[in-house]
């Protein structure tokens, strides 16, 4: 990519930015020195941010996403495949837009998977663990139960390479399945080179949940090329599994988004795992995001 392609780029990228406050603005939200104001965040539980925006905002949103949005990320994720997770409480809709923003840019979606309020209870680590370690045999490795939890998932769903999925990985993805861990919406038929964990509105169990989720992603990470933890406004407070990822130690390469609940956060959470793919990790969306609103 030449020099100018890159300004034009970045000059795209703040009027993303630009439009994205000036949506806030309108929808209501207190803002803080030009990005999302902290007490203007939260919203109640399973409750959608977007059923707080007014329709001519949201109409708005949607189609300066839809116009801008596929010539920010077309081809950026070209050469990837991505998996995508999902935890309880993640909006349908947001998850179908990210997924159809990541084959805009190129991605090949090998398939989506729930982890389940099962799997991210801290009270079922145990009977968690014994069936990573029994269906994944030496593939698992790590020093803490979700460690171990993390690489059999790994082993199951990712790779450095996209490749047909083995044997193994589909012993260790029936194991979890039949344990009524996951839950494969789609069944990849491939292994996938990056993982897009997608969270919904912060709800009371997601503080357990975020900190199993922040145990889980490192060991996705070190089996991919990178991983994503992103979800709607309030799934970046202290409770939130995106804020609960952030503050956790030994996350710091793995990148974070948290404005899901907009067609142009959609976008910009593409353009995220993007960066996280070249190797530049950071987190991104509203003020609790140490790297700014945009990638």
């Amino acid at each position: 990519m030449d020099r100018r392609t890159l300004l034009v780029i970045n000059l795209r990228y703040h009027l993303v930015s630009l439009a994205a406050v000036l949506f806030s603005l309108a929808a209501g939200i207190a803002i803080g020195a030009g990005l999302l104001d902290d007490a203007g965040a939260s919203i109640s539980n399973n409750q959608s941010r977007q059923q707080d925006i007014s329709p001519a905002v949201a109409g708005f949103d949607a189609a300066y996403a839809e116009n801008t949005g596929p010539d920010l990320i077309r081809d950026s994720l070209s050469d990837e495949s991505v998996v995508v997770f999902t935890t309880p409480g993640a909006q349908d809709a947001q998850v179908t837009g990210i997924v159809e923003n990541l084959q805009t840019a190129g991605a090949q979606v090998t398939g989506q998977v729930a982890l389940t309020s099962k799997l991210l209870a801290p009270a079922n680590r145990q009977f968690s663990e014994g069936v990573a370690n029994q269906s994944g045999g030496d593939a698992v490795t790590g020093e803490s139960a979700y460690q171990r939890i993390g690489s059999a998932l790994a082993r199951a769903y990712l790779g450095t390479e996209t490749a047909e999925a083995d044997q193994d990985a589909r012993t260790i993805r029936s194991a979890f399945v039949q344990g009524e861990l996951l839950d494969q919406t789609t069944e990849p038929e491939q292994t996938a080179t990056l993982a897009v964990i997608v969270t919904g509105p912060a709800s009371p169990d997601d503080a357990d949940y975020g900190a199993v989720v922040a145990q889980l992603a490192p060991a996705l990470d070190d089996a991919s090329s990178g991983v994503l933890v992103t979800g709607p406004v309030s799934s970046s407070e202290d409770r939130g599994i995106v804020g609960r990822v952030r503050a956790a130690d030994g996350t710091q390469d793995i990148s974070t988004f948290d404005v899901t609940d907009s067609a142009t956060g959609r976008i910009m959470a593409v353009a995220a795992l993007a960066r996280e793919a070249e190797g530049n990790p950071g987190a991104w969306g509203t003020s609790r995001a140490a790297d700014g609103p945009i990638p």
